[in-house]
This record gives structure tokens, C-alpha cells and sequence, in this order.
């Protein structure tokens, strides 16, 4: 199991993002928190199957069709293990 932590830039709120955030990293099994951040960016942290992490991060680099994903800051992380599903969180 690996993580990561990634702060998504772009027009990437009021778009979807974050719920479909949640839908794709349900798909491939990951668990974690997605969230908006008050500067306009969205923020994630995601834990899981390596092979999973990777389809996620590359989806996180395009979004859903209304967002407008400039760049995506990752960082590859500890797993926590306290996640029991992927959510938004607040």
C-alpha cells in the first residue's frame, strides 16, 4: 500500500471536482479525503494499491470535463491506514 498527497490548481471548483474525485477513487478501490481549499485549489489525500494511485493521479491531471486542471503538486506519503473509504471532507 503506498499514499500520496496532491493539491490540484486550475478552475477546479464549482466544477464537480471533488465529487467526482470520490466516484473515480471508489472505482479503483482507494480510500482518503478529497476537500477545496479557501485559495481555489483542491486537495487531496489518497491511499492504496500503487497501480490504482497511478490511474488516480492521472486522472487528477484532467478532471472532470467542466474542470480546467492547470498543474497538480503531489507528494508521495506514509499510509495512514485510518481511512475506511474515500470521502469529502470539510
Amino acid at each position: 500500500m503506498k499514499a500520496f498527497h496532491a493539491l490540484i490548481k486550475g478552475e477546479v471548483q464549482g466544477v464537480g471536482f471533488r465529487m467526482s474525485a470520490v466516484i473515480r477513487a471508489e472505482r479503483l478501490g482507494l480510500k482518503g479525503w478529497v476537500r477545496n481549499t479557501e485559495d481555489g485549489d483542491v486537495e487531496v489525500w489518497a491511499e492504496g494499491d500503487p497501480q490504482a494511485l497511478d490511474q488516480f493521479y492521472s486522472w487528477l491531471q484532467v478532471g472532470p470535463a467542466a474542470a480546467r486542471v492547470d498543474r497538480v503538486l503531489k507528494t508521495d506519503e506514509i499510509p495512514k491506514g485510518n481511512y475506511i473509504r474515500f470521502s469529502v471532507s470539510f
